[in-house]
């Protein structure tokens, strides 16, 4: 679908999706890179980019995905994903030690 010139965010999130599956996270990002390109207002795409990236281990990457697919899903209204993103990016920010445990 790519190759014959049908590239949009839907179809990058399937290919990030299954490359995620399959235990490719770097293959996965660049897919899903690509989908949040497409569509900035993608909230799933975010998300699961900050999924890729974590397992990447590419932590700073991850919380960045993790923090605009926060502000996206919250303007859009969608409170489960943005609660979502904030639990993970919440356990990066512990793990890079940026934030301490009140």
């Amino acid at each position: 679908m790519l190759a014959s010139g049908r590239d949009n965010a839907l179809l990058r999130f399937s290919l990030g999706n299954e490359y995620l599956k399959q235990g490719d996270a770097v293959k996965a990002a660049e897919h899903l890179r690509r989908a949040v390109e497409h569509d900035p207002k993608y909230s799933a795409a975010w998300k699961l980019l900050g999924r890729a990236l974590t397992d990447a281990e590419a932590w700073s990457e991850a919380l960045a995905a993790y923090q605009q697919g926060i502000a996206v899903a919250e303007a859009r209204g969608d409170k489960q994903a943005a609660k979502e993103m904030s639990v993970f990016a919440r356990r990066i920010e512990k793990q890079l030690g940026l934030k301490s445990d009140d």
